[in-house]
């Protein structure tokens, strides 16, 4: 096994455990944005308001910060645990208003407005996680793999949540999604036993604002850290929205597809994720990881502009299988060097950082809901694709000295 660098992350105990509650987790958030998106998009007709439904699940990029310092105090793991128990209780309370007859657009912002304060940093608690578990000579290959439970979930949640939703209703699929939270706690838990949290020198001395200002202050004293974050916040804001929110409307309104097209669009994107999720994981510490996010980030809006000129849906889901792809070159790199440059003492805190800088993705996606309404879909869409690369062009010569030297920071191999 440990000849497979994709597969050698398995041998260590914990993240051999958190790989299906990672999955299992991502399967549940999947299957209610499809349900809850398609839900607010036919009975609302506002394309306005799915934008304003999918910016709510975004929320809390802005206390991401604390989470991570939080991680790095408490343990990252067990904050993780108690993350995924509120989806679950969460997940319940929706199970039974669906039952109930009650489900309606209140109850679901109000839900997605909870789910935004917490989600975001789900992320960044798991990519620490593995960061503290795994030796540094396997942390590519680790990224890789633990990169696939989201593009898994992204191919399975939206086809199981619509095939569910056909066959049973979307009260037995609340409560599979419930199972499926629950089970996620079990196995991130499990995942820890055995192993003692050591707390991090200097941690919860001071002040949360003092300890996060610190962290904000790390990442802009360095130049690949900074660089790293504008160019996340970048591609958040504009080529993100374009394969996640406004899918439902893409679907619906550009292709005429039902909720099982929606689900195969959102599919297509992620069978490309998922190959580049491997890819990375197979090419593990070959990788330059600066250099490689920053043409993933080319390609991919590329990829994203050519996709909305598609004449039909099977076109534009083959493109997608490529704009997936490059996704992933672009993020598990980008992850993989902010982890490695942060350290121990500011790995927690550098990824709070980082997910707050999904604040972008809200801010594009009401932007786009605004813009769609006033100048229509492919003008809006064409302005987004070419503002990412071109600033990413800008972001990468500004700061070329951390980012493209095969000997820069920003690209080491090792922590």
């Amino acid at each position: 096994m440990t000849r497979i660098p994709f597969l050698s992350p398995f041998r260590v105990r914990g993240f051999a455990f958190q790989w299906p509650a990672d999955l299992l987790t991502n399967c549940g958030i999947e299957m209610e944005i499809l349900m809850l998106g398609w839900f607010i998009l036919t009975e609302t007709k506002s394309v306005l308001l799915l934008t304003v439904f999918a910016a709510l699940r975004y929320l809390g990029t802005l206390i991401a910060p604390l989470f991570g310092m939080a991680g790095d105090m408490y343990g990252h793991r067990r904050l993780l645990c108690a993350m995924r128990a509120s989806y679950a209780i969460a997940a319940a309370a929706m199970t039974v208003l669906t039952f109930a007859g009650q489900l309606g657009p209140v109850p679901i912002f109000i839900a997605a407005t909870f789910a935004g304060l917490v989600r975001p940093s789900d992320l960044a608690m798991r990519n620490a996680l593995i960061a503290a578990i795994m030796p540094a000579e396997q942390l590519m290959s680790a990224m890789g793999a633990a990169g696939t439970t989201s593009d898994c979930s992204r191919i399975l949640g939206p086809l199981a949540g619509a095939a569910v939703i056909a066959a049973l209703g979307m009260g037995p699929a609340y409560a599979i999604i419930t199972v499926c939270y629950t089970v996620a706690v079990v196995l991130t838990a499990l995942g820890g036993q055995g192993l003692a949290h050591r707390r991090v020198a200097g941690i919860g001395e001071a002040s949360f604002i003092r300890e996060v200002a610190e962290g904000m202050r790390y990442v802009w004293q360095m130049p690949c850290l900074h660089a790293g974050m504008w160019i996340a916040m970048l591609v958040n804001a504009t080529v993100i929205p374009l394969t996640g929110g406004l899918m439902p409307y893409i679907a619906r309104d550009v292709y005429h597809l039902e909720r099982f097209g929606l689900g195969c669009l959102l599919a297509c994107f992620s069978v490309g994720a998922l190959c580049g999720s491997i890819g990375v994981g197979m090419l593990g510490g070959r990788l330059l990881a600066a250099r490689t996010f920053i043409l993933a980030v080319l390609v991919w809006s590329t990829m994203v502009l050519i996709y909305i000129f598609m004449p039909g849906p099977v076109s534009a889901g083959v493109v997608l299988v490529l704009a997936g792809i490059a996704q992933n070159f672009c993020q598990v790199p980008l992850f993989a060097m902010l982890l490695r440059v942060a350290g121990e003492r500011f790995r927690g805190r550098v990824m709070g950082v980082r997910m707050m800088v999904i604040y972008g993705l809200p801010v594009g996606l009401l932007a786009a809901g605004w813009l769609i309404e006033h100048v229509g879909f492919r003008p809006m869409a064409v302005g987004y694709c070419l503002l990412c690369f071109l600033a990413t062009l800008g972001i990468a010569f500004w700061w070329r000295d951390a980012l493209w030297p095969a000997g820069a920071i920003g690209n080491a191999r090792g922590r």
